[in-house]
């Protein structure tokens, strides 16, 4: 338990918490705004990181249906669990789209990845790419939705889907895999390089969120929502997994990813839409600060668990 504790921490938190790092550092010496950045991750790095990803991922169909139901079926599940509580504690719009933000998506690609490598090996991490391509999708399109809802309808909330690049990246990219077409090497070395600079700018902006968040006091109801995301994120999410892994009779290595990747952390993209909505951006970056450090102890209590 205590070795794989401290894998845990030098193989993938040390990594990931150097841009984290460095963007608290801009906003604490520098003053950095962040909103140009907000805009050149969704509408640049997000949808070149999509194409990239599907491009060069090896997929096969049953993986892929079965990671499309659970990952439906669980975000479902969140989803209701989200609007419930937010129900019962009678949470304002912003407060419970930034609730549904921190119970339905989870920081799969930049801390789950290397997470699977290190505890599946090469096997595990192969089966986590389909899951991240379509978390990835998911949280660019579905999230968009639960993001605008607290400031438009629900067809106004649909239609900002489409306003963001993302889906239109899947679009794109579609043929390629159909029909197996390969792209020139030139715009192949291009869109791989903006898939290599995406993690570390949003890791450096999340960085730059959560100094802010240190130096803001935050409204009582901002702050109970950060307390229920940080309770759902932490305890729940890993019962509805369960839940989830069982009613889809889901087994083997296949579920252990899917667990391991449903208990992570707050995902970063969230921080992003709730800024980019105002979704309660101060509590869904408060959020991923310490549901990332709680993980240090869920995450391999779980790994325990499904092993």
């Amino acid at each position: 338990m205590i070795e794989t504790v401290i894998h845990t921490i030098f193989n993938a938190i040390v990594p990931l918490s150097i841009p984290v790092i460095a963007g608290a550092f801009l906003v604490y010496f520098q003053n950095l705004n962040i909103k140009p950045i907000l805009t050149v991750v969704l509408y640049f790095l997000t949808p070149g990181l999509i194409f990239d990803t599907i491009l060069k991922a090896d997929i096969y169909f049953r993986e892929v249906l079965d990671t499309v139901l659970y990952s439906s079926l669980y975000i479902l599940l969140m989803w209701f669990v989200a609007l419930l509580i937010s129900k019962l504690f009678k949470l304002p719009a912003p407060e419970s789209a930034g609730l549904t933000l921190m119970s339905t998506f989870t920081n799969s690609v930049n801390y789950g990845l290397p997470l699977i490598l290190l505890t599946f090996g090469q096997v595990g991490l192969e089966k986590a790419a389909v899951y991240v391509i379509l978390q990835t999708i998911l949280v660019n399109t579905i999230g968009v939705f639960f993001a605008a809802r607290s400031h438009f309808s629900a067809k106004d909330a649909f239609i900002s889907i489409f306003k963001l690049p993302a889906v239109y990246a899947v679009l794109l990219v579609l043929p390629f895999k159909m029909f197996n077409w390969d792209l020139p090497n030139g715009f192949e070395i291009g869109f791989e390089m903006v898939a290599m600079s995406y993690s570390p700018i949003v890791l450096c902006v999340l960085g730059a969120q959560m100094m802010r968040v240190t130096r803001t006091k935050l409204e009582k109801h901002v702050q109970t929502t950060y307390y229920l995301g940080l309770i759902i994120r932490t305890f729940i999410a890993p019962i509805v997994a369960f839940l989830a892994l069982f009613i889809l009779n889901i087994d083997g290595i296949l579920a252990s990813v899917f667990f391991i990747l449903s208990c992570m952390p707050v995902a970063v993209n969230a921080a992003i839409l709730a800024e980019k909505f105002d979704a309660s951006p101060l509590a869904v970056s408060k959020a991923i600060f310490w549901t990332t450090l709680a993980s240090f102890i869920v995450l391999p209590i779980c790994i325990v668990i499904i092993s």
